[in-house]
Order: structure tokens, then sequence, then C-alpha cells
């Protein structure tokens, strides 16, 4: 188990009693380097057939497994999430800047042919022209790389892209998900322009133009200051801010030594405190290390679930009871209706008449709550009687009238048409017409 922390207050911001235990990180190091290894070994010496949807997949595959750090605060850093991510220089970078192999993709603004010039300058690193295999602008990674299918061959083709920082937030829109669903080889930024100058001529500290001072001056940027950029980038740990309460740093792999992922660790944990977590270690709740496969291994837990002390309060607020929300016919009927109404008049003028509603409302309330029951008359042997008489009788009228509607009919079909009527000027139609119509009369 990972140590608590036994300090109750902070002594001030500068002297902060929460720090990791270089122990706890050390043995965390150490057993999740060992499960990773194993895990692998274990992996290749099964025989499982390979999956042939492999390359169909988005998410691109590292050739060594990566370490995670997880920082855990109290609240969230920041309320927005920030597409330009921020770095931190590690002791034991998991880039090797200095490998042969490594193949790396400059993608700079426009006109991409002047940085194209600092990367071909004698004055710039030869070891490290010859691993910038590509100087790619802007405008032409839009025009050659809209189509989804050349983005996933850009992306194969170099281990490495670096990005102006300029133009770093625009590039998910152009790259889309091939390089930002995976996160191994999203573009890391780089300053590719000059210094600002702090001071004026005279030596004395520039202001700012709100203030009545003067433009911004920026030097000459240099290809040893371009190279410096990008290789302080390769040994830098990206920090991807969100509006979360966790925050995930890679900080190394799985072939690394324990002693120096240890290192690794303890300077993310104080470049992500000092520079991006409010409050600093007040904020932070808890900090774990992991690999893709593996569960989370503590190296420090805090004690309080707060940040400050007034957060905390000493006696439960009190329960609301809900109040049963009454129908509209309720809140109508509590509404107080005029005893008289004005209406117009046949001449003009406007009478006062009583109110319809206020007089069926006062009806209304008056009329008791509960009807008695209707009493059930016991009927007479005279009466049941005379019923079934009367009901046998309009039995024998609608037998009646049923035989006269058919007799009806019997003679309205017999009704013939006139031959010579039929062929008359075309009255035929009229005349058959005005025949059924004379027997539906009889009907």
């Amino acid at each position: 188990m990972a140590p608590e922390n036994s300090a109750a207050v902070a002594k001030s911001s500068t002297e902060t009693p929460y720090k990791l235990d270089p122990t706890q990180t050390l043995r965390a190091s150490t057993a999740l380097l060992r499960k990773i290894q194993t895990d692998e070994s274990t992996r290749q010496t099964t025989s499982e057939k390979p999956s042939l949807l492999a390359d169909a997949d988005e998410e691109d595959v590292e050739d060594d497994v990566p370490v995670w750090l997880i920082l855990t605060t109290k609240k969230h850093i920041v309320d927005k999430k920030r597409l330009k991510p921020g770095k931190i220089v590690l002791p034991h970078p998991y880039l090797d800047a200095k490998d042969e192999s490594l193949r790396i993709c400059l993608i700079t603004a426009d006109p991409q042919r002047r940085y194209k010039d600092l990367v071909t300058d004698p004055s710039f690193p030869i070891e490290l022209g010859k691993r910038i295999q590509r100087v790619m602008g802007l405008e032409k990674l839009k025009t050659k790389y809209k189509a989804y299918e050349t983005r996933r061959q850009l992306l194969s083709e170099y281990d490495v892209f670096l990005a102006d920082d300029r133009i770093i937030t625009y590039l998910p829109q152009i790259l889309g998900k091939v390089f930002y669903k995976g996160g191994s080889k999203r573009p890391i930024p780089v300053s590719l322009e000059g210094k600002r100058q702090s001071k004026d001529e005279q030596g004395n500290k520039r202001r700012k133009l709100s203030e009545g001072g003067t433009k911004v001056v920026k030097t000459e940027v240099k290809p040893t200051d371009v190279a410096h950029e990008i290789e302080r980038a390769l040994s830098s740990a990206l920090v991807h801010l969100a509006p979360s309460t966790t925050t995930a740093v890679k900080v190394g792999k799985a072939s690394m030594e324990p002693a120096h992922l240890q290192e690794n660790v303890e300077t993310a944990v104080q470049g992500l405190v000092d520079r991006y977590v409010p409050q600093q270690w007040r904020n932070v709740r808890s900090v774990h290390i992991k690999g893709p496969n593996t569960v989370a291994l503590p190296i420090w837990l805090a004690e309080e679930l707060w940040e400050n002390e007034k957060d905390v309060l000493d006696e439960p607020l009190p329960v609301k009871e809900k109040s049963k929300k009454r129908k509209r016919g309720v809140l109508a009927d509590a509404a107080e209706e005029p005893d008289t109404i004005q209406i117009p008049g046949p001449d003009g003028q406007m009478r006062t008449l009583e109110n319809p509603a206020k007089r069926k409302k006062d009806i209304k309330s008056a009329e008791p709550a509960a009807k008695p029951p209707k009493e059930q008359k016991s009927e007479s042997g005279e009466d049941v009687a005379a019923k079934a008489a009367e009901k046998a009788e309009k039995a024998a009228r609608k037998e009646a009238l049923k035989k006269q509607k058919e007799d009806a009919k019997a003679a309205a079909s017999s009704v013939t048409v006139p031959k010579k009527a039929a062929t008359v000027s075309g009255d035929g139609k009229k005349v058959a017409k005005k025949a059924r119509m004379k027997a539906a009369d009889l009907i």
C-alpha cells in the first residue's frame, strides 16, 4: 500500500509537506515493469493466431509498451480542453533523439521554404538534420492529405511528428482521428520563431501596448535555436489538459530501468503540481502509475477528500420537504370570480349582468358532498304485464313497417322507363331518375 499523507495543514506554498516517497515510487516502478515484461513474454510464447483485422484498427501500435502517470485531483485543473499540450522535460526521455532509425516529420507554418533552409543550414546539427526526413507546410498538408487513406499512410511513414506551436490548434481538424485517437504520434509543439525581447534599446523593461508601450519585437530565429527546441521537445513528456479530475502523462516505456522510471515519475509529478495544478499539493488526491493492460499502482494517496477546510460543513444541510404540486383545476377554483360582468347590448350600450360562472360555482359549492343512493322500487305483477304488452305492440309495429318497406321496394323495381322517353334528345336519364324518386317516396 502507498503511504498516506501524514500532514494535515500545509505550512506555505513554497514549503509543502506533501512529497513523494522515493522508496515507494521505486517499489511501484519495479513491480510495474516486472508485470509488463511477464505479460509480454507470456503473450509471445502462447500460440495465438494473428488478427486479420489488425491493420484496419485505427489506433497506432507502439513498438514498446508505454508507462503512464495518472494524477487525480480534488477539483478540475482547467475549465475547458486545451488543444496545445504542455511539456515537462524528463531526465530519461523515452524518445531517443540520437537514435539513427528515428524518422521525424516537421510541420511548419507557411512558407515552408524558410524552415527547410534552417534545417539544411550548415550550423544546424548534422545528426539531427538526418533524422528530420521531411519539412511540410500547413497548406500542403491540407491539399495533399485530405483523404483518410493518405493520412494513414502519412502516419505509418514517420515515428515522430513535430509541429509549429502557432498552428498546433489547427491540426486536429486537418489530421483527424487517425492521429488523435491513439495518442502516441500526436504532433509535438515546437517553437520555430525568434525570442521576444523583454527590454527596449535603453535596457528598460518593455511595457505593454495597453500601458502605452511599443509592440513586441522578436529576434531573428537561428538554426541552433530550432535544433535546441526540437531536442527539448523530443526529451519532454506531453501534458494534455482537459476539464476533468484525472490527467494521464506518458513518462516512460517498459524497456527502461526502474531507477530511471522512478526519476521520470518524480520529475513529472513535481512539474505537474507546480505548473498546472491550482493550490498545488492541496488539490492533489492521488498519484498512480500503470501500463496499458495493468492495474494502477498507487504511489501517493491523500487523507482528505477536500481542498480547503472551509468546504467541510460541521452540520449537515437541512433537508427540504418536497411540496406537492397542486393541479391546475384547484388553482382555477381558488381564483375569485367577480359577481357581475359587463356585456354590450343591442343598442351598443354596456349592460351589467350577474356572472353565470359565479352563480354556477355557488350552486356547486352548495350541493351536498355525496348523494344518497336511489332506492329500488319493487314492481307489482300488473306493471310487469303492462310492460310485456307494450313490448309486444312495439314488435308488431316494427314487423308491419318492415313489410311495408319491402312492398314499396318491389313496386319501385317493377317500374320501367318507356323506350320512347329514353330516346328523346337524351332525356332518358332524367325520366329514369324521376321514376326512382317516385319509388323512393313510396318507401
